[in-house]
């Protein structure tokens, strides 16, 4: 197994345990990452992004295949995320494709493509499914998913603070 194939193996092997730490030791402490839901992270939010999501995943399996080396640096694989989405409590089946870039053993730049709009429409019902395809409504999932991923930070740090 190449070494490229060999981490990106143990990054979603540790997802599918929702091992957030080892997940996180896959990439670099720069790492860049984005997504529809998200957007644009970097470093720390990256990883307290994973340890978000697997933390509060509820009903979680996740599946990866056809990991692709088309060079020594690029990498891409699909996986499905199949959980139930907390706010609503709908079932969603996220199926996405996953663009890396390895240096060194470890991921620098992770990019996840799916449509937001579909995930829209699973996991929060017919105003998802309405205007899952709008900009503005978009940015609005955005900016709850942002908002989370700061108020989880942000908690973190106070329980680290009192230990």
């Amino acid at each position: 197994m190449h070494p490229n194939e060999a981490v990106i193996t143990r990054f979603y092997s540790a997802f599918q345990q929702r091992d957030a730490a080892t997940m996180n030791a896959c990439y670099s402490d720069d790492i860049i990452f984005s997504d529809p839901a998200f957007g644009l992270l970097k470093g720390d939010e990256v990883k307290a992004m994973w340890e978000m999501l697997c933390k509060n995943a509820k009903d979680f399996s996740l599946t990866f295949s056809n990991i692709q080396l088309p060079d020594e640096e690029y990498a891409t694989c699909n996986w499905t995320a199949t959980y139930t989405f907390s706010k609503t409590g709908r079932k969603v089946v996220n199926n996405i494709k996953a663009f890396m870039k390895l240096k060194d053993g470890q991921i620098i730049e992770h990019s996840d493509a799916f449509k937001l709009s579909k995930w829209a429409a699973q996991a929060l019902g017919w105003k998802g499914a309405l205007f899952g395809w709008m900009g503005w409504f978009q940015r609005k999932v955005q900016k709850m998913a942002r908002k989370n991923l700061e108020k989880f930070m942000q908690n973190k740090e106070a329980v680290s603070a009192r230990q």
